[in-house]
């Protein structure tokens, strides 16, 4: 019962609302042109989570300027685990983050890219149009070929590669680089730079090998968003850096 309610859950206020945002925007937009409507789409739900992303983004970048300390934190105390994460506790608490605050949410958006997959895996068969909302036109089918020639019905190489390397260099936008720190806790923290470095390349690789089986439909929403985190980042820390600089001359 209680997993009939969460799949009608589900389709009603996730699958559904998006399907139909697709095929609205595939009836106005000239030329019915189903790759511009994606990216119409990724624009409007990128607007709708904005301040889950932008809280996601400030967490993490938070949680990498204070790595170091963390780090010594743990180098402290390695033997008194209570007393490691009180200090910890305590840590977060001056900095104002909470450790799970970048996670939550990713967590919360994960449902939105679940449906957003089966809409553009099942979004070019005709017989999903059955959903289509009644004040919506109901077209005969939804034409997967976009920009004359290129089919988002089916896995597109080069894209996948395209999001991999936006992928790559929104990860490496987060890291920044610090001089070696001649300390106690100097090789906990080369130990923790090196792992974040071999993800900045893990996850692209990930992505691109991921991306050789997912539609073209659902990696060119995948691209997009990945151009606009990078752009939301960009923005961020700019706005960031204005603010340091500012504190730093009074």
């Amino acid at each position: 019962m209680k997993f009939n309610f969460m799949v009608n859950f589900y389709y009603t206020f996730l699958y559904n609302p998006i399907f139909n945002l697709l095929v609205f925007l595939y009836n106005i937009i000239p030329g019915h042109d189903v790759g511009v409507a994606i990216i119409v789409l990724t624009i409007i739900i990128k607007l709708l989570l904005l301040p889950l992303s932008l809280k996601a983004t400030k967490s993490q970048k938070v949680l990498q300027d204070i790595q170091p300390k963390m780090d010594e934190i743990k180098k402290k105390y390695k033997d008194n685990k209570e007393a490691q994460a009180k200090a910890l506790m305590d840590l977060y608490k001056k900095e104002k983050v909470n450790p799970l605050s970048s996670c939550f949410p990713l967590l919360i958006q994960f449902p939105f890219l679940i449906a957003l997959f089966q809409v553009f895996r099942n979004g070019f068969n005709p017989s999903a149009l059955q959903v289509v909302y009644p004040f919506i036109h109901r077209p005969d089918h939804l034409n997967p070929i976009s920009l004359g020639h290129i089919d988002l019905s089916n896995p597109i190489p080069l894209l996948a590669v395209l999001t991999g390397i936006a992928q790559f260099w929104q990860t490496k936008m987060l890291s920044h680089k610090k001089p070696p720190i001649k300390s106690e806790g100097a090789k906990d923290e080369s130990m923790t730079a090196m792992m974040n470095k071999q993800m900045m390349y893990v996850m692209p690789i990930l992505t691109v090998f991921i991306g050789l089986r997912f539609p073209g439909g659902l990696l060119l929403y995948w691209f997009v968003n990945t151009l606009l985190m990078i752009l939301q980042q960009e923005i961020m820390f700019k706005k960031d850096k204005k603010i340091s600089d500012k504190n730093n001359l009074k």
